[in-house]
């Protein structure tokens, strides 16, 4: 029986095309991670933000496009990610239907829904009400079985912050079933602080520069700095609010955390919101998770006040639920992997399609011994690439090791021997391009949860 509800799917921060005057200003395609960067350093001007812009749209004629179906990555604003067609594609799998291009055609109940990530999640949030309801509506007026339909969100990263919003604060809630996110990070991300304070990578050249004003001037990249205490300040941790930072906005960050304070305290006075929430979060990775200031720079921690809690190697587990959800908690969703890869995992989707079947589905078992893998996102060309794979427990099984290009070609295979430790592989003489370097077991009996890293391999700026 084909599903009634409308599914809403929301990238992450990067995850969607944006034209300007018509024109593509972030479009990445297959392969092509390098020229796409380079292209938006062309316009990165343009695209900058003006000073105090707020929740509004600068009237700068950029406008949100599609999902992202491949790689997409820049410098000094985020993580690399994986596009979305994996996910899409085993949505419509289960019976959903994007809806017809003409307004005369069939209504759809799956609707991949891009913003303009660089604009403020409450910005978003609104223009997300405008985008569902409609789009609901249609789908309703089918009528039986469908006339009580309700929207089911499945986001990633920062698009579960946009949904939040909408939810909790634009009268979402009231044709909301069930919020599912991938990688959300509920209470921000202590990398945000080192891409904001240190900026892109000094490698990039004149471009690095030009990035770094531009994420500055990002009021959604502030709404992804940590909300919980994670400075190291006079032998305790302090909060972004409670310290200068070089270099940002201080109103730009006051807001951040009101944005922050104020969905936790929508959420707890909506106890409903805790049982329509479904984390999906990643487990095993070394993640930055507290950080202090020195010289004007931020350095990052994988502890907290002591412990190694690790994460998805951008969202720490301290931060990827809400605040009132504990991290013990068996409702979280635990998945072995990064947060690039988490909406392309199958044991992730297999979660995914268990809560929208409200029923359990495993495709796969997920496997009991997971993967601690520490891959750079970024390094110069020329420079060896030292990819660190640490199995949570001993065990007597290889570990496989493979890198390919962005089209899928596989450059490099190698097997790192059993062992009880860290396993450590150099990997040199990439060219210029983006990779992703897979880990995971030899043989079908093997324990290990595969691993996904991606990394960019910036070419000599001459």
């Amino acid at each position: 029986m084909p599903p009634v509800d409308v599914v809403v799917v929301l990238p992450g921060i990067l995850g969607s095309t944006l034209r300007k005057d018509g024109h593509p200003a972030w479009e990445p395609s297959a392969g092509a991670a390098l020229r796409a960067i380079a292209t938006f350093g062309k316009s990165v001007q343009r695209l900058r933000l003006p000073a105090g812009i707020g929740d509004e749209h600068p009237g700068d004629g950029v406008e949100p496009g599609g999902l992202m179906p491949d790689l997409h990555v820049l410098p000094g604003i985020w993580t690399p990610v994986k596009g979305y067609d994996r996910l899409l594609a085993r949505l419509r799998s289960l019976g959903y239907r994007e809806p017809a291009t003409t307004p005369a055609g069939p209504p759809g109940n799956l609707l991949p829904v891009a913003y303009d990530w660089r604009l403020s999640c409450r910005y978003n949030g609104r223009r997300l009400a405008a985008v569902v309801g409609p789009a609901l509506e249609r789908w309703r007026a089918q009528g039986g079985r469908y006339a009580d339909a309700r929207a089911v969100f499945v986001c990633h990263s920062m698009g579960g912050l946009v949904a939040r919003w909408y939810i909790e604060q634009c009268g979402g809630a009231e044709v909301t079933r069930k919020l599912i996110t991938l990688g959300t990070p509920y209470r921000g991300a202590a990398q945000a602080l080192a891409q904001l304070i240190n900026g892109a990578p000094r490698g990039l050249g004149p471009l690095q520069v030009d990035l770094t004003g531009f994420a500055r001037s990002m009021p959604s990249l502030h709404q992804l700095l940590p909300e919980y205490a994670c400075l190291a300040h006079d032998g305790d941790l302090a909060k972004t609010t409670e310290l200068p930072l070089p270099g940002l906005d201080a109103a730009m960050v006051a807001d951040a955390m009101n944005f922050h304070a104020t969905l936790a305290g929508a959420e707890a006075r909506r106890p409903q919101s805790l049982a329509d929430t479904h984390a999906i979060i990643g487990t095993g990775q070394p993640t930055p998770t507290t950080a202090r200031l020195a010289d004007g720079r931020i350095e990052l921690a994988g502890t907290y006040r002591g412990d190694d809690l690790y994460g998805d190697s951008t969202v720490p587990v301290v931060a990827a639920c809400r605040p009132d959800v504990p991290m013990d908690s068996n409702t979280l969703r635990r998945v072995p992997d990064k947060h690039g890869n988490l909406q392309r995992n199958t044991a992730a989707l297999n979660e995914i399609e268990a809560v929208l079947a409200a029923r359990s589905v495993t495709v796969r078992a997920t496997a009991p011994v997971p993967l601690r893998v520490d891959v750079p996102d970024f390094a110069l060309c020329g420079q060896p690439v030292t990819v660190q794979v640490t199995p949570a427990q001993h065990s007597r099984h290889a570990v496989r090791l493979q890198v390919r290009s962005e089209t899928g070609t596989l450059t490099e295979a190698r097997m790192l021997r059993p062992s009880a430790g860290t396993m450590t592989a150099v990997i040199d003489g990439l060219a210029p391009g983006a990779y992703t370097i897979d880990a995971g077991g030899l043989e079908p009996a093997s324990p290990f949860a595969p691993v996904s890293s991606d990394i960019l391999i910036w070419g000599n700026p001459a």
